[in-house]
Formats: structure tokens, C-alpha cells, sequence
């Protein structure tokens, strides 16, 4: 299953070092598991989006996922990418970016012929072959409609397609140079939220995020010092203030440091899939590992 991963400490930047793909698994594990690639994203001191990533393959140099990428940013996006739909290519790896915006997602949306004819003209934001980043023209052209306003472009936009298209997930992370958006969504994935203190639980630590089976390490000293909300797929430590994100929630994140969440779609899909519903190599890559 994909991983996503969002921090905010914004307005404060902050700097923070990513290790994707950080343990050592062994062969027979790397044999079946092996991520089809992995992305962070983040903003320069003047707001302008940058993108480090890589199909990484089991047939490939894990170099570029292992090194430690330590970047300053006020928001970051990283991803673990297990393929559903596209290549195993840099285009179709996450995260995306479209005006000056960066956006990774996990899970399914069928009916991409359909879903091209209702983005028309926008189809042309869309570099890859991948359901996620149709999805994500889809969210752009729905926030230019609506003067700008990012929130309303996510609901809008999982709104036509949970009530048009055969979907699986829209879990999604979405971050500008200071703000952050999550939406969980059906509740086939879970997503979590932990508005994390400076200084975390004790009040004196710095970030030391591990996830499941060593797929991504996130450590920042700086954060021992100031507040920050993180969004990720798992619980990435044992702070008891996680918290499992609503089905349907949408999630808004700064400038500043404090959540808010609500629901916004509180229907379930009209043509909701069920892993049996999907072909072989989707079906993989949203099993949990």
C-alpha cells in the first residue's frame, strides 16, 4: 500500500531530514514488496515547489531511496509509491506538482476515459498515465473555478467523483508553501493527524517518525523547539494524541499550527470497489504490508 506523509510547521520553516526506504528488508521480502517509487516534496524560502524523486524497482539502485535528503521547508510531502495504475516512470511517480501546489494520493479511481472527458481542455495538466494525477487536475481546475479556495477544489472534486466514477480510495495530501490539506476518504485507508506539541509528548524531543517495515524515517531537530502537525498513513510513534482522521474528513493545516477537520463527504461512493473488483496489480498495491 502507498504511504503519504504531510507536515506542516508553518509559518516557521523547518529542517528535516527523509529517509525513504530508510531498514534493510531481506531479499525475500525486497522479492515481493519492492515499492515502484518514492518522492518528497517541499518549498524554497520563496515559495517555489520542488520535487526529489524516482521509480525505484527491485530490479533498480536503491541509492536514491536510502540517502538521507535533508531539506528546509515550511510544509513537505513525501510518498511511497506502490503502483496501481501507470508505469513504473518518473512522471508517474509522487508527488505531483500543478500551480505551484504539490499533491500525492493513495488508492484506486476507475473510469479514467470518462474522467478525461469531464476534464476536457485540463487534461493537458495531467504529464503521466496515472489515476492520481487526473485526480489532481480535476482538484486544480475545481480550485481555479472557485476563486483559488483549495478546499473547496478537493470537495468539489471528490465529490463528482465518488458520485461518478468506480473508486477504490481518494486518501490524499495536498500542501502549498504554508498551508496543508488531507482528505481520508471512503474509510478503506486509514489516514491519522497528530497536532504535535514543540517538543512532542515530553516536551523536550525532537521528531523521530519511523514507519512500518523501515519505509520512511523523518527526523527534525528543529521541531524539539516548535510546534508542527504531521499526516500520515500510520501512527509513526507512540504518542498517544494520533488521531484516526473521519471518513469523508477534509483536513486544513495553517498558515499556523492547528488542525481543522470536517466532513465533507459524508455519503459513501455510488460505485464504491472492493479489492475483488480490482485487477491483480492494483489489487497488490493496496494491500497492506
Amino acid at each position: 500500500m502507498c504511504r503519504l506523509f504531510g507536515l506542516s510547521s508553518a509559518p516557521r520553516r523547518t529542517r528535516a531530514t527523509f529517509w525513504l526506504l530508510d531498514a534493510p528488508d531481506s531479499l525475500s521480502r525486497q522479492s515481493r514488496q519492492e515499492p515502484d517509487g518514492t518522492g518528497l516534496g517541499y518549498f524554497t524560502a520563496d515559495g517555489v515547489p520542488r520535487v526529489d524523486k524516482a521509480p525505484i524497482a527491485a530490479y533498480e539502485d536503491r541509492a536514491f531511496a536510502e540517502e538521507a535528503r535533508q531539506t528546509e521547508s515550511a510544509t513537505f510531502l513525501a510518498h511511497v509509491r506502490f503502483a496501481s495504475t501507470g508505469g513504473l516512470d518518473a512522471r508517474n511517480t509522487h508527488p505531483f506538482e500543478q500551480d505551484g501546489r504539490l499533491f500525492a494520493h493513495n488508492g484506486v479511481i476507475e473510469g479514467l476515459d470518462r474522467l478525461d472527458a469531464h476534464l476536457g481542455e485540463d487534461r493537458s495538466l495531467v504529464r503521466g498515465d496515472t489515476d492520481s494525477e487526473r485526480f489532481f487536475a480535476l482538484i486544480t481546475r475545481e480550485t481555479r473555478d472557485h476563486g483559488g479556495d483549495v478546499g473547496a477544489g478537493i470537495e468539489h472534486a471528490a465529490r463528482w467523483i465518488a458520485g461518478n466514477l468506480p473508486l477504490y480510495a481518494l486518501n490524499l495530501v495536498l500542501v502549498t508553501p504554508d498551508e496543508l490539506w488531507a482528505l481520508r476518504y471512503p474509510d478503506t485507508h486509514e489516514l491519522y493527524v497528530l497536532e504535535r506539541r514543540a517538543g512532542g509528548q515530553h516536551g523536550d524531543r525532537h521528531l523521530d517518525h519511523s514507519g512500518g517495515h523501515g519505509r520512511m524515517r523523518v527526523h527534525s531537530e528543529a521541531l524539539a523547539g516548535q510546534p508542527a502537525v504531521v499526516v500520515a498513513s500510520e501512527r509513526m510513534d507512540d504518542n498517544p494524541e494520533w488521531r484516526l482522521l473521519e471518513p469523508g474528513e477534509l483536513l486544513h493545516v495553517g498558515p499556523g499550527p492547528a488542525a481543522a477537520g470536517r466532513v465533507v463527504l459524508p455519503e459513501p461512493p455510488a460505485h464504491r470497489l472492493t479489492l475483488e473488483d480490482l485487477r491483480p496489480g492494483a489489487a497488490a498495491s493496496q494491500r497492506a504490508v
